[in-house]
């Protein structure tokens, strides 16, 4: 079973972390989450129990547990839909530069003062 560990103190390191749910049985991974820029903790990971029971129960005791003064948020972690991931959309109408054309924030070329572009300002 995927668990979701929330709320974790960023000075937790993943062998910590391995370690409290080691009491409840056998843990087959660690992850603590990182900032892919600083490296640091993003304050939660993804415990993987092997056997469900022994899961449930470090659910149970482990949530609402306080770990280096904060209290920690554990529960069982459900995948997202497909259909509800995080998707970017590059194609957007508009454009910056001197002649931005029309986009639903105004627009219009750089020193054209009737341009119906939003209030901005003007150089």
């Amino acid at each position: 079973m995927n668990i979701f560990v929330g709320s974790l103190p960023f000075s937790i390191d993943e062998a910590d972390l391995r370690e409290s749910f080691e009491a409840y049985g056998a843990v087959s991974s660690v992850k603590i989450i990182t900032d892919k820029f600083t490296g640091r903790s993003k304050g939660f990971g993804f415990v993987e129990m092997e056997n469900d029971t022994e899961a449930e129960k470090a659910i149970q005791e482990l949530n609402g547990a306080t770990v280096d003064g904060r209290t920690i948020v554990v529960n069982k972690s459900e995948p997202k839909p497909e259909g509800e991931r995080r998707t970017f959309n590059n194609n957007r109408s508009g454009g910056g530069g001197y002649n931005g054309g029309g986009n639903s924030r105004g627009g219009g070329s750089y020193n054209d003062r009737n341009s119906g572009g939003g209030d901005r300002g003007r150089y």
